[in-house]
């Protein structure tokens, strides 16, 4: 049995292509960011333990996000079935990240381009953790195609994995995990406990779709004039060198690919974190490299967008 529709899926992945994340469409993300911020704070002044206050509102934000989208859908379909798909497409829509990720990454490439670093480093510090003041031009280029291939993960593959499997209401839920990391999930003084149950299970939810995105970069990588055989073999030596049980997945088969190092030190709020290194330097990292990056970013959408379809056949054809 499908988890979605599947002219809702594809339309759901058009919607992102061609509008992305328009400020004019009300984004499911921020309303679940705010409530993360509100619950928070309750959960704060009511419960003492912080990692059972942490795991209160993983549950509370997970649980509300898929209470609330099912009574979305089940509220236009009484009123229409059109309505109903029109309403799974755009909450589908909203799980995606393509086309932003992709116009964000490149305003950092284009200012790159005309000799601006310091318009590079300010667009660049909208969508990396690190601190970005005093990066040079190779260390831009290296974050770029560490966020691009990370996000290609985070931002789409697993989201629509998610949205096969158990549509819209599973990939808001996986939204509601990946927002819950991205705003508590950290390992500093204020979140290491609090924010402990979030970032395990981000982990968790994000393990297969990592493993799986690095397969299907490595089987688009020759379709894209990219070494496959690189990728793989990075991927399978260098995956495991990153604080994320998931991120050096993508990250490697990324790196491989494309001939590049990725990984090192970087800073992040004035202090350096010392990383291990993922793949070999046999190219400079550039703009070439991260157009490369964008390149596998599209091959491995297309990729498993393509499997799908042919399962989507099979399972019709037998049933």
């Amino acid at each position: 049995m499908l988890g979605i529709d599947p002219l809702v899926l594809i339309s759901a992945v058009f919607l992102d292509l061609f509008l992305g994340d328009p400020r004019w469409l009300p984004h499911p993300v921020i309303a679940i960011g705010r409530l993360i911020s509100m619950l928070e704070k309750v959960l704060r002044r009511l419960v003492r333990n912080e990692r059972v206050g942490g795991l209160l509102l993983l549950i509370g934000v997970v649980a509300t996000t898929i209470v609330l989208s099912l009574l979305l859908l089940k509220g236009a379909a009484i009123i229409s079935p059109y309505l109903a798909s029109a309403v799974a497409a755009v909450l589908s829509w909203t799980c995606l990240a393509a086309r932003s990720l992709h116009g964000e990454s490149k305003l950092v490439a284009d200012r790159l381009a005309d000799g601006d670093v310091a318009g590079a480093r300010h667009y660049l510090s909208r969508i990396v953790g690190r601190d970005t003041d005093d990066l040079d031009e190779p260390e831009i280029w290296r974050a770029l195609v560490e966020t691009v291939a990370e996000n290609t993960s985070d931002g789409i593959i697993a989201p629509l994995l998610y949205l096969m499997i158990g549509g819209p209401v599973l990939g808001l839920a996986y939204k509601a995990v990946n927002t819950l990391d991205s705003m508590v999930g950290y390992r500093n003084e204020r979140y290491i406990n609090f924010g402990w149950a979030a970032a395990r299970f981000d982990d968790l939810a994000n393990w297969l779709p990592a493993r799986i995105t690095g397969l299907l970069m490595v089987a688009a990588a020759p379709l894209l004039g990219l070494s496959a055989g690189k990728a793989f073999s990075i991927m399978l030596r260098d995956g495991g060198n990153h604080s994320s049980p998931n991120s050096g997945i993508p990250e490697a088969a990324t790196a491989g690919a494309l001939g590049v190092r990725l990984g090192g030190t970087n800073r992040y709020f004035g202090k350096p974190v010392a990383k291990s290194t993922i793949g070999d330097p046999l190219r400079e990292l550039s703009r070439q490299s991260y157009q490369g990056a964008v390149r596998l970013m599209y091959g491995s959408t297309a990729l498993l967008l393509a499997v799908w379809g042919v399962v989507v056949v099979i399972l019709r054809g037998t049933g």
